[in-house]
């Protein structure tokens, strides 16, 4: 199993793999040029579909983005991502079709080890994060490693989302409690 594959997959990885440092350093080298961008104007289409090569149509992420690979996100059609988000996507992020995502959200993969020996090694693991179709996170929501939103959820600003949401509730708070189901159709 290679290192990437490790980290995609829960497992501890060493973080300076070659092949991992290469689709980091893609990244980062094409963040800066992404973020110089107005939404839709010059070069923001085609660095954004390098950047998140599996982006359905009609999604759009307003520049300032930060991510670590790119190539781990999978964004559905219609999502709406605005500014100075930040997705560590050493494991997939999945964004199901129209999503909303506020400003200033946070997804966050990574998983340190535990023991704060092992924490001076270059190694961490990553749990996948997905969010269902048509929910709406608000700004400053920071999702953790693992985390499972479901269908038609609403997030509330500032929230920090420590486990699964069951499809169509209503949460807010640190950490996100349920508030309310969401009438479903």
């Amino acid at each position: 199993m290679t290192e990437r594959e490790k980290l995609r997959n829960g497992l501890m990885a060493d973080i300076q793999d070659p092949e991992l440092q290469a689709l980091l350093h893609r990244a980062k080298s094409l963040l800066p040029k992404f973020n110089a961008c107005y939404l839709h104007g010059p070069g923001y289409d085609s660095l954004l579909h390098e950047l998140v090569p599996d982006l359905g149509e009609g999604s759009f992420i307003a520049p300032p983005f930060y991510c670590d690979y790119g190539c781990h996100l999978h964004i559905g059609k219609g999502v709406f991502i605005n500014f100075d988000c930040v997705f560590l996507d050493g494991a997939d992020i999945y964004i199901e079709d129209h999503v909303l995502i506020g400003p200033k959200v946070q997804l966050l993969t990574p998983q340190h080890p535990f023991d704060h020996i092992e924490r001076r090694k270059p190694i961490e693991a990553s749990h996948s994060i997905r969010i269902g179709e048509d929910s709406w996170l608000g700004g400053g929501v920071i999702v953790c490693p693992g985390v499972t939103i479901g269908k038609r959820c609403i997030i509330g600003a500032g929230s920090v989302v420590t486990k699964d949401i069951p499809d169509d509730s209503t949460v807010a708070g640190n950490p996100a409690r349920g508030i309310g189901r969401n009438p479903s159709q």
